[in-house]
């Protein structure tokens, strides 16, 4: 049977009121006090103290500190007015209780609204961070295609800058070729002409044939130079280019390394490990080798009632990746249906080590490892293990009132235990 407090001081103004508690030695925390807007309870084991308030509060405002031995409570009321009393008197179980209930229903309600709110919240962070992630990801690709640009014309002027270099250079070997040419004809004309005047001149017959002789072997020497000024030929070469060896299609600078070698990591050791481990393995499709697959296979089994096909999928899952922390988490649960209690402790266990650091992202995973191991410890009758898994648990969710209802049922069994030794 609980203690009831009965010893308390208050006193109000228009606007508040100001109540002391005293604990008697017992240590109070902010999960053992509830307050509504006309309903207030204290739960300390084995201590108790409730009222149901004379007028409505702002339950919201409303502070309690703990501390010297005693429980402050400053409630500020929703209409400003003097109490006759500190509770609602002449009222009857059956009032009680409805209020009682009400309040309770109320706070479930605040408390999913809450929830609700901060899943949207968390919801449009989420959307805010991945719009942000997209946009320095378009920012970081545009800088990447204006540099490409720029190199381009770059290039495409150094070509065109080559090319016309390469013209001057043709027109001058042209233009040095013939004058190279006019000299050289040169002295041949003037011996031609000096030969001309120092000899009589022929009959007309001797003169055509010396004359087409002339003209043929100047015609010939001139072949002949133009054939010398030719260039060589270009020598033949074979450039050897190497690439950088990729994985992955996306060039290296699009891609994530860190995270590729991280999955190449994995791949490789699941491949390992079914090549040495698993030979049972080899008859299985490539899907069936899957973590995540086998995982989603023995919740299926678990939704279905198959416990024990489900604990073979998880334990298949863990072979291959012994890292998933949800793995051990979801055959807890199967263990507890199959009352394989211990297994469910350590898997339970396991989960939570994995589960580090605690971050807002695993705070569900972590309630549900502490109250399976908490319900582990209760059905082999260790309460005082079990008490302490669920009081971690309120500590991650302090507003989850069905973990609360399951730990004061285990401070009642505790203290029963006690008084019957």
């Amino acid at each position: 049977m609980p203690l009831w407090l009965r010893e308390h001081s208050w006193r109000q103004t228009l606007t508040a009121v100001y109540l002391s508690l005293p604990l008697r030695g017992a240590r109070a925390t902010p999960a053992n006090i509830f307050c509504s807007e006309q309903y207030l309870k204290v739960s300390i084991p084995p201590f108790l103290f409730e009222a149901v308030l004379y007028a409505p509060i702002d339950d919201t405002n409303s502070t309690a500190k703990i501390g010297n031995g005693n429980i402050f409570f400053t409630l500020y009321k929703k209409e400003p007015a003097m109490w006759d009393s500190l509770t609602l008197a002449n009222a009857d179980k059956e009032k009680l209780q409805y209020l009682r209930e009400n309040a309770v229903l109320k706070a479930q309600e605040k408390a999913k609204e809450e929830m609700e709110a901060k899943k949207i919240t968390k919801q449009e962070h989420k959307k805010y961070a991945l719009e942000a992630t997209m946009k320095v990801e378009e920012a970081e690709r545009k800088r990447i295609e204006d540099l490409k640009e720029k190199e381009r014309q770059k290039v495409t002027k150094e070509l065109e800058l080559w090319k016309s270099q390469q013209k001057d250079g043709d027109k001058y070997k042209s233009i040095q070729n013939k004058r190279e040419l006019h000299q050289e004809i040169e002295p041949l004309k003037e011996r031609k002409n000096e030969k001309m005047n120092t000899t009589q001149i022929p009959n007309e017959g001797t003169s055509k044939t010396r004359l087409k002789s002339t003209k043929g072997s100047c015609s010939i020497f001139s072949q002949n130079l133009k054939e010398e000024q030719l260039p060589a030929p270009r020598a033949a070469a074979t450039i050897k280019v190497n690439f950088t060896p990729r994985v992955f299609p996306t060039a290296l600078r699009e891609s994530r390394v860190a995270e590729e070698e991280e999955w190449l990591h994995k791949q490789a050791e699941a491949r390992r490990i079914i090549n040495s481990d698993l030979s049972e393995l080899e008859d299985l499709k490539e899907e069936e080798k899957n973590p995540d697959w086998l995982k989603d296979k023995g919740n299926k089994m678990f939704a279905m009632g198959d416990y024990l096909g489900a604990v073979n999928a998880y334990n298949l899952a863990v072979r291959l990746n012994n890292k998933l922390p949800l793995l051990y988490l979801n055959r807890a649960a199967c263990h507890l249906k199959l009352r394989n209690l211990h297994k469910a402790i350590e898997d339970s266990s396991k989960a939570l080590e994995l589960l580090t650091p605690p971050v807002p992202d695993n705070e569900d995973a972590r309630v549900k490892a502490h109250v399976r191991r908490g319900t582990a410890f209760c059905q082999l009758e260790l309460y005082t293990e079990g008490l302490q898994d669920y009081e971690a648990a309120l500590k991650i969710d302090p507003r989850n009132k069905n973990i609360e209802k399951d730990a004061e049922k285990i401070r009642h069994l505790i203290q029963g235990t006690m008084q019957s030794s």
